[in-house]
C-alpha cells in the first residue's frame, strides 16, 4: 500500500538515486530533489522531498511497498527494482540515497537487505542518477540528534519537519524511514564528500568498530 500525500506531484512508481561515495556537487539555482530508500524484502520505505534550503523542504511522495505476500524472492528484487525505476522516472530526483544494511548476527537477514539495496541502487546507476548510502545510525543521528533514535522518534521528527498532518502519517514506519533518508542527505549536502562525514562503509565502520572486526 502507498500513502502519498500532497497530491499532483506524480504518481511515483520508481526512485531515482545518487553516487556511492562520490563527491556532491551542490545545486546553485533552484530546488534540489531527494529520494530516500529503507530498503528491505519484506518492506521497502521511500520518500521523495524538494529542497530550497536547510530549512526550507517540501515532501512531494511517501510511501512503503509491501512483498510479504510475495513468495519468490527474485520477484521481489524485481518489484524492488521496478518501483525504485518509477520514481525516478515521476520525479527526477538529482539524488538518491538509500539506507545501509545493518550488520547483524542474522547473515541470512544481512544478505536478503544487501539484495534488496543492490537492485535499488542499480535502478539509479543505469539512470546516471548520484547515489548515497547512509548507516542506520547516521540518518537516526541526523534526524533527532542520537543515534539510538526509535523508529517512532525518527517518524515524530520527520513529521515535524516536514509538517505533515496527523491524517495524513502513514501507518508504516518504512514510509517515514524512507523520508528521513531523504532528510540525512539533505543535510549532509554541504560536506565535501560523502565518505568523510556522510554515509557509506567508512561511516558504518566508525560507527559501528565493533562490527568491523
Amino acid at each position: 500500500m502507498d500513502f502519498r500525500v500532497l497530491g499532483g506531484y506524480g504518481h511515483g512508481r520508481g526512485e531515482k538515486p545518487v553516487g556511492v561515495l562520490c563527491q556532491l556537487v551542490p545545486v546553485k539555482d533552484g530546488a534540489t530533489i531527494i529520494l530516500g530508500i529503507d530498503p528491505g524484502t519484506t518492506i521497502m520505505g521511500y520518500g521523495v522531498i524538494r529542497a530550497w534550503s536547510r530549512q526550507r523542504v517540501e515532501l512531494l511522495e511517501m510511501g512503503a511497498l509491501h512483498l510479504s505476500k510475495v513468495s519468490d524472492p527474485a520477484v521481489k528484487l524485481r518489484r524492488i527494482h521496478d518501483r525504485c525505476a518509477g520514481l525516478i522516472e515521476a520525479h527526477a530526483p538529482d539524488h538518491f540515497a538509500v539506507e545501509a544494511p545493518f550488520f547483524g548476527k542474522n547473515v541470512q537477514s544481512m544478505l536478503k537487505l544487501g539484495r534488496a539495496q543492490g537492485v535499488a541502487l542499480a535502478a539509479a546507476l543505469v539512470r546516471e542518477v548520484p547515489v548515497a548510502e547512509y548507516a542506520p545510525r547516521r540518518v537516526k543521528q541526523a534526524i533527532t540528534g542520537s543515534g539510538a533514535a526509535s523508529k517512532e522518534q525518527v517518524a515524530a521528527m520527520v513529521q515535524r519537519t516536514l509538517s505533515i498532518p496527523d491524517a495524513d502519517m502513514p501507518r508504516d514506519l518504512d514510509a517515514t524511514d524512507g523520508l528521513a533518508v531523504a532528510l540525512c542527505h539533505h543535510y549532509e549536502m554541504g560536506t565535501p564528500t560523502l565518505g568523510g562525514k556522510g554515509g557509506g562503509w567508512a561511516a558504518f565502520v566508525r560507527e559501528n568498530p565493533e562490527r568491523a572486526r
